[in-house]
Protein backbone atom coordinates (compact mmCIF):
# COMPACT_ATOMS: atom_id res chain seq x y z
CA UNK A 1 0.00 0.00 0.00
CA UNK A 2 2.83 2.34 0.95
CA UNK A 3 4.56 1.49 -2.29
CA UNK A 4 1.48 2.55 -4.25
CA UNK A 5 1.24 5.85 -2.43
CA UNK A 6 4.92 6.57 -3.03
CA UNK A 7 4.52 5.71 -6.67
CA UNK A 8 1.53 8.05 -6.93
CA UNK A 9 3.47 10.93 -5.28
CA UNK A 10 6.37 10.38 -7.64
CA UNK A 11 3.93 10.75 -10.53
CA UNK A 12 2.59 14.05 -9.15
CA UNK A 13 5.91 15.73 -8.45
CA UNK A 14 6.41 16.84 -12.08
CA UNK A 15 2.96 18.44 -12.10
CA UNK A 16 3.66 20.22 -8.80
CA UNK A 17 7.00 21.43 -10.12
CA UNK A 18 5.40 22.71 -13.30
CA UNK A 19 2.72 24.51 -11.25
CA UNK A 20 5.33 26.15 -9.04
CA UNK A 21 7.35 27.17 -12.08
CA UNK A 22 4.29 28.70 -13.74
CA UNK A 23 3.47 30.58 -10.52
CA UNK A 24 7.03 31.90 -10.28
CA UNK A 25 7.01 33.00 -13.91
CA UNK A 26 3.62 34.67 -13.52
CA UNK A 27 4.74 36.40 -10.34
CA UNK A 28 7.94 37.57 -12.00
CA UNK A 29 6.05 38.85 -15.03
CA UNK A 30 3.58 40.71 -12.80
CA UNK A 31 6.43 42.22 -10.78
CA UNK A 32 8.25 43.30 -13.93
CA UNK A 33 5.14 44.68 -15.61
CA UNK A 34 4.21 46.60 -12.45
CA UNK A 35 7.54 48.38 -12.74
CA UNK A 36 6.79 49.27 -16.36
CA UNK A 37 3.15 50.32 -15.96
CA UNK A 38 0.85 51.90 -13.38
CA UNK A 39 -2.91 51.82 -13.38
CA UNK A 40 -5.79 53.49 -11.55
CA UNK A 41 -9.56 53.27 -11.59
CA UNK A 42 -9.83 56.61 -9.76
CA UNK A 43 -10.14 58.58 -13.00
CA UNK A 44 -12.83 60.85 -14.43
CA UNK A 45 -13.50 62.41 -17.81
CA UNK A 46 -13.29 66.20 -17.96
CA UNK A 47 -13.57 68.86 -20.67
CA UNK A 48 -13.43 72.59 -21.25
CA UNK A 49 -16.73 74.17 -20.22
CA UNK A 50 -17.67 77.66 -21.42
CA UNK A 51 -19.99 79.54 -19.10
CA UNK A 52 -22.39 81.63 -21.20
CA UNK A 53 -23.73 84.90 -19.82
CA UNK A 54 -25.24 88.00 -21.35
CA UNK A 55 -23.02 91.02 -21.93
CA UNK A 56 -25.94 93.46 -21.75
CA UNK A 57 -29.14 93.72 -19.78
CA UNK A 58 -32.46 93.16 -21.52
CA UNK A 59 -35.44 90.93 -22.17
CA UNK A 60 -35.06 87.77 -24.23
CA UNK A 61 -37.18 87.78 -27.38
CA UNK A 62 -35.86 84.59 -29.04
CA UNK A 63 -34.23 81.43 -27.67
CA UNK A 64 -33.65 79.00 -30.56
CA UNK A 65 -31.65 76.36 -28.61
CA UNK A 66 -32.60 73.60 -26.18
CA UNK A 67 -30.99 71.45 -23.52
CA UNK A 68 -28.26 69.01 -24.73
CA UNK A 69 -28.35 70.45 -28.25
CA UNK A 70 -25.09 70.44 -30.21
CA UNK A 71 -24.25 73.91 -31.53
CA UNK A 72 -21.58 75.14 -33.88
CA UNK A 73 -19.43 78.20 -33.41
CA UNK A 74 -21.38 81.26 -34.55
CA UNK A 75 -24.85 79.77 -34.00
CA UNK A 76 -27.35 82.09 -32.34
CA UNK A 77 -27.91 81.14 -28.69
CA UNK A 78 -30.41 83.85 -27.76
CA UNK A 79 -31.54 87.33 -28.78
CA UNK A 80 -32.33 90.30 -26.54
CA UNK A 81 -34.81 93.05 -27.44
CA UNK A 82 -32.79 95.34 -29.72
CA UNK A 83 -34.97 98.45 -29.52
CA UNK A 84 -33.36 100.04 -26.43
CA UNK A 85 -29.91 99.55 -27.96
CA UNK A 86 -30.98 100.93 -31.33
CA UNK A 87 -32.31 104.02 -29.53
CA UNK A 88 -29.00 104.35 -27.66
CA UNK A 89 -27.11 104.20 -30.96
CA UNK A 90 -29.32 106.93 -32.45
CA UNK A 91 -28.80 109.11 -29.39
CA UNK A 92 -25.03 108.60 -29.48
CA UNK A 93 -24.96 109.48 -33.19
CA UNK A 94 -26.85 112.71 -32.43
CA UNK A 95 -24.46 113.59 -29.63
CA UNK A 96 -21.51 113.02 -31.96
CA UNK A 97 -23.01 115.31 -34.61
CA UNK A 98 -23.67 117.91 -31.93
CA UNK A 99 -20.07 117.69 -30.72
CA UNK A 100 -18.78 118.00 -34.28
CA UNK A 101 -21.03 121.02 -34.87
CA UNK A 102 -19.77 122.61 -31.67
CA UNK A 103 -16.24 121.91 -32.79
CA UNK A 104 -16.90 123.68 -36.10
CA UNK A 105 -18.34 126.67 -34.22
CA UNK A 106 -15.31 126.80 -31.93
CA UNK A 107 -13.04 126.58 -34.97
CA UNK A 108 -14.90 129.49 -36.56
CA UNK A 109 -14.48 131.48 -33.34
CA UNK A 110 -10.74 130.86 -33.41
CA UNK A 111 -10.51 131.93 -37.03
CA UNK A 112 -12.54 135.09 -36.34
CA UNK A 113 -10.37 135.93 -33.32
CA UNK A 114 -7.25 135.38 -35.41
CA UNK A 115 -8.55 137.72 -38.13
CA UNK A 116 -9.48 140.36 -35.53
CA UNK A 117 -5.99 140.16 -34.02
CA UNK A 118 -4.41 140.65 -37.41
CA UNK A 119 -6.69 143.62 -38.05
CA UNK A 120 -5.77 145.20 -34.73
CA UNK A 121 -2.08 144.63 -35.42
CA UNK A 122 -2.49 146.45 -38.75
CA UNK A 123 -4.24 149.33 -36.95
CA UNK A 124 -1.40 149.48 -34.42
CA UNK A 125 1.19 149.60 -37.16
CA UNK A 126 -0.76 152.37 -38.92
CA UNK A 127 -1.08 154.34 -35.67
CA UNK A 128 2.65 154.11 -35.02
CA UNK A 129 3.42 155.24 -38.56
CA UNK A 130 1.05 158.20 -38.13
CA UNK A 131 2.69 159.00 -34.80
CA UNK A 132 6.16 159.02 -36.40
CA UNK A 133 5.02 161.40 -39.17
CA UNK A 134 3.26 163.66 -36.66
CA UNK A 135 6.37 163.92 -34.50
CA UNK A 136 8.41 164.89 -37.54
CA UNK A 137 5.92 167.66 -38.33
CA UNK A 138 5.97 168.82 -34.69
CA UNK A 139 9.73 169.13 -34.82
CA UNK A 140 9.35 171.34 -37.90
CA UNK A 141 6.63 173.34 -36.18
CA UNK A 142 4.13 172.50 -38.90
CA UNK A 143 1.60 171.11 -36.39
CA UNK A 144 0.94 171.71 -32.73
CA UNK A 145 2.14 169.51 -29.88
CA UNK A 146 -1.50 168.58 -29.33
CA UNK A 147 -1.41 166.66 -32.62
CA UNK A 148 1.50 164.62 -31.27
CA UNK A 149 -0.45 163.85 -28.09
CA UNK A 150 -3.43 162.75 -30.17
CA UNK A 151 -1.22 160.48 -32.29
CA UNK A 152 0.30 158.94 -29.13
CA UNK A 153 -3.20 158.31 -27.76
CA UNK A 154 -4.17 156.50 -30.97
CA UNK A 155 -1.04 154.34 -30.67
CA UNK A 156 -1.92 153.46 -27.08
CA UNK A 157 -5.50 152.65 -28.05
CA UNK A 158 -4.38 150.45 -30.96
CA UNK A 159 -1.89 148.64 -28.70
CA UNK A 160 -4.61 147.96 -26.13
CA UNK A 161 -6.87 146.68 -28.91
CA UNK A 162 -4.11 144.29 -30.00
CA UNK A 163 -3.77 142.96 -26.45
CA UNK A 164 -7.53 142.51 -26.20
CA UNK A 165 -7.67 140.70 -29.56
CA UNK A 166 -4.80 138.43 -28.53
CA UNK A 167 -6.63 137.57 -25.30
CA UNK A 168 -9.80 136.74 -27.25
CA UNK A 169 -7.77 134.49 -29.55
CA UNK A 170 -6.24 132.63 -26.61
CA UNK A 171 -9.69 132.19 -25.05
CA UNK A 172 -11.07 130.84 -28.33
CA UNK A 173 -8.14 128.43 -28.64
CA UNK A 174 -8.60 127.28 -25.04
CA UNK A 175 -12.20 126.34 -25.88
CA UNK A 176 -10.88 124.11 -28.67
CA UNK A 177 -8.23 121.83 -27.10
CA UNK A 178 -7.21 119.04 -29.48
CA UNK A 179 -6.03 115.54 -28.57
CA UNK A 180 -3.06 113.79 -30.14
CA UNK A 181 -5.36 112.44 -32.87
CA UNK A 182 -6.47 115.95 -33.78
CA UNK A 183 -9.99 115.67 -32.29
CA UNK A 184 -11.41 117.55 -29.35
CA UNK A 185 -12.22 115.80 -26.06
CA UNK A 186 -15.95 116.35 -26.67
CA UNK A 187 -15.75 114.57 -30.03
CA UNK A 188 -13.59 111.78 -28.56
CA UNK A 189 -16.13 111.19 -25.77
CA UNK A 190 -19.05 111.22 -28.22
CA UNK A 191 -17.30 108.72 -30.50
CA UNK A 192 -16.53 106.44 -27.55
CA UNK A 193 -20.17 106.54 -26.48
CA UNK A 194 -21.26 105.72 -30.02
CA UNK A 195 -18.83 102.77 -30.18
CA UNK A 196 -20.17 101.44 -26.88
CA UNK A 197 -23.77 101.81 -28.03
CA UNK A 198 -23.01 99.93 -31.26
CA UNK A 199 -21.17 97.22 -29.29
CA UNK A 200 -24.14 96.82 -26.94
CA UNK A 201 -26.42 96.50 -29.96
CA UNK A 202 -24.14 93.79 -31.37
CA UNK A 203 -24.19 91.96 -28.03
CA UNK A 204 -27.99 91.84 -28.12
CA UNK A 205 -27.48 88.70 -30.22
CA UNK A 206 -25.39 86.08 -28.37
CA UNK A 207 -23.59 83.52 -30.53
CA UNK A 208 -21.71 80.35 -29.63
CA UNK A 209 -17.98 80.86 -29.23
CA UNK A 210 -17.17 77.13 -29.59
CA UNK A 211 -18.60 73.92 -31.00
CA UNK A 212 -20.18 71.88 -28.21
CA UNK A 213 -23.20 70.68 -26.27
CA UNK A 214 -25.60 72.94 -24.40
CA UNK A 215 -25.94 71.97 -20.76
CA UNK A 216 -27.59 73.28 -17.58
CA UNK A 217 -30.01 75.16 -19.82
CA UNK A 218 -33.21 76.73 -18.53
CA UNK A 219 -34.11 79.85 -20.53
CA UNK A 220 -37.36 80.99 -22.10
CA UNK A 221 -38.34 84.06 -24.08
CA UNK A 222 -39.44 86.91 -21.86
CA UNK A 223 -36.75 86.35 -19.23
CA UNK A 224 -34.79 89.46 -18.26
CA UNK A 225 -31.06 88.73 -18.21
CA UNK A 226 -28.28 90.75 -16.60
CA UNK A 227 -24.57 90.99 -17.50
CA UNK A 228 -22.18 88.59 -15.81
CA UNK A 229 -24.88 86.21 -14.57
CA UNK A 230 -24.17 82.66 -15.92
CA UNK A 231 -27.18 81.39 -17.85
CA UNK A 232 -25.97 77.98 -19.10
CA UNK A 233 -22.80 76.24 -20.24
CA UNK A 234 -21.30 74.75 -23.40
CA UNK A 235 -19.23 71.56 -23.12
CA UNK A 236 -16.64 72.19 -25.83
CA UNK A 237 -16.37 69.46 -28.46
CA UNK A 238 -13.05 67.59 -28.83
CA UNK A 239 -11.66 69.14 -25.65
CA UNK A 240 -11.93 66.08 -23.40
CA UNK A 241 -9.22 64.78 -21.12
CA UNK A 242 -9.06 62.47 -18.10
CA UNK A 243 -8.12 63.45 -14.55
CA UNK A 244 -6.45 60.30 -13.19
CA UNK A 245 -5.67 60.21 -9.46
CA UNK A 246 -2.60 58.04 -8.89
CA UNK A 247 -1.13 57.14 -5.53
CA UNK A 248 1.90 59.18 -4.62
CA UNK A 249 3.95 55.95 -4.50
CA UNK A 250 3.21 55.36 -8.19
CA UNK A 251 4.54 58.66 -9.52
CA UNK A 252 8.28 58.06 -9.19
CA UNK A 253 8.77 57.20 -12.86
CA UNK A 254 5.86 59.11 -14.38
CA UNK A 255 6.71 61.93 -16.79
CA UNK A 256 4.73 64.12 -19.23
CA UNK A 257 4.60 62.55 -22.68
CA UNK A 258 4.31 58.92 -21.55
CA UNK A 259 1.70 56.88 -23.38
CA UNK A 260 -1.57 56.04 -21.69
CA UNK A 261 -4.51 53.75 -22.39
CA UNK A 262 -7.94 54.90 -21.27
CA UNK A 263 -11.01 52.72 -20.91
CA UNK A 264 -14.18 54.63 -20.06
CA UNK A 265 -16.65 52.58 -18.07
CA UNK A 266 -19.52 53.43 -20.44
CA UNK A 267 -17.53 51.87 -23.33
CA UNK A 268 -15.66 48.93 -21.76
CA UNK A 269 -15.03 47.34 -25.15
CA UNK A 270 -13.31 50.43 -26.60
CA UNK A 271 -9.91 51.77 -25.55
CA UNK A 272 -8.82 55.36 -26.09
CA UNK A 273 -5.18 56.30 -26.36
CA UNK A 274 -3.52 59.37 -24.95
CA UNK A 275 -0.52 60.69 -23.06
CA UNK A 276 0.39 62.13 -19.73
CA UNK A 277 0.05 65.87 -20.17
CA UNK A 278 0.91 67.17 -16.70
CA UNK A 279 1.14 66.24 -13.04
CA UNK A 280 -0.52 68.38 -10.40
CA UNK A 281 1.63 70.45 -8.07
CA UNK A 282 -0.12 68.98 -5.01
CA UNK A 283 -2.31 66.17 -3.81
CA UNK A 284 -6.06 66.34 -4.11
CA UNK A 285 -6.42 66.63 -0.35
CA UNK A 286 -4.12 69.66 -0.23
CA UNK A 287 -6.51 71.65 -2.42
CA UNK A 288 -9.73 70.47 -0.83
CA UNK A 289 -12.10 72.82 0.97
CA UNK A 290 -11.01 71.42 4.35
CA UNK A 291 -7.42 70.17 3.97
CA UNK A 292 -6.27 67.56 6.51
CA UNK A 293 -4.58 68.81 9.68
CA UNK A 294 -1.66 66.41 9.89
CA UNK A 295 -0.06 68.06 12.92
CA UNK A 296 -2.45 66.37 15.33
CA UNK A 297 -2.03 63.70 17.95
CA UNK A 298 -4.15 61.11 16.14
CA UNK A 299 -2.24 61.23 12.87
CA UNK A 300 -2.42 58.15 10.66
CA UNK A 301 -0.26 57.84 7.56
CA UNK A 302 -2.39 57.39 4.43
CA UNK A 303 -1.03 57.29 0.88
CA UNK A 304 -2.28 60.39 -0.89
CA UNK A 305 -3.39 60.66 -4.51
CA UNK A 306 -2.06 63.20 -6.99
CA UNK A 307 -4.19 64.33 -9.99
CA UNK A 308 -2.59 63.59 -13.35
CA UNK A 309 -3.99 65.16 -16.52
CA UNK A 310 -4.14 62.62 -19.35
CA UNK A 311 -5.05 63.84 -22.81
CA UNK A 312 -7.14 61.82 -25.27
CA UNK A 313 -5.43 61.74 -28.65
CA UNK A 314 -8.00 59.68 -30.59
CA UNK A 315 -11.55 60.79 -29.73
CA UNK A 316 -14.13 58.82 -31.67
CA UNK A 317 -17.56 60.28 -32.60
CA UNK A 318 -18.95 56.77 -32.36
CA UNK A 319 -18.07 56.81 -28.65
CA UNK A 320 -19.03 60.28 -27.40
CA UNK A 321 -17.58 61.17 -24.01
CA UNK A 322 -19.40 62.73 -21.09
CA UNK A 323 -17.97 64.98 -18.40
CA UNK A 324 -17.69 63.14 -15.08
CA UNK A 325 -17.71 59.63 -16.58
CA UNK A 326 -15.47 57.18 -14.73
CA UNK A 327 -12.52 55.53 -16.43
CA UNK A 328 -9.53 53.27 -15.93
CA UNK A 329 -6.12 54.66 -16.94
CA UNK A 330 -2.97 52.66 -17.60
CA UNK A 331 0.28 54.61 -18.04
CA UNK A 332 3.38 53.03 -19.55
CA UNK A 333 6.37 54.31 -17.58
CA UNK A 334 8.88 53.49 -20.30
CA UNK A 335 7.04 54.30 -23.52
CA UNK A 336 6.53 57.95 -24.47
CA UNK A 337 3.69 58.87 -26.79
CA UNK A 338 4.88 60.19 -30.17
CA UNK A 339 2.27 62.92 -29.86
CA UNK A 340 3.84 64.08 -26.64
CA UNK A 341 7.37 64.11 -28.08
CA UNK A 342 6.65 66.26 -31.09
Amino acid sequence: MKVGIASSMRGRWPLIAIGVLVAVIAGGWYWWSSREQVSTEDAYVNARIVQVSSLVMGQLVRVPIRENQFVHRGDVLFEIDRRPFEAAVAQAEGQLRQAEQGNRQDTSDVQAAQADLEQQQVNLANARSTYDRTMDLVKRNFVSKQAADDAQARVNTASASVDAARARLERARAALPATASGTTPAIAIARAQLDKARLDLEHAVMRASEDGWITRFDLVAGTVVTPGNPLFAIVVDRSFWVDANFKETELGGMRPGQAATIVVDMYPEHAFHGRVESLSGGTGAAFSLLPPQNATGNWVKVAQRVPVKVSIDDPDPAYPLRVGATATVDVSLRQASSAGLR
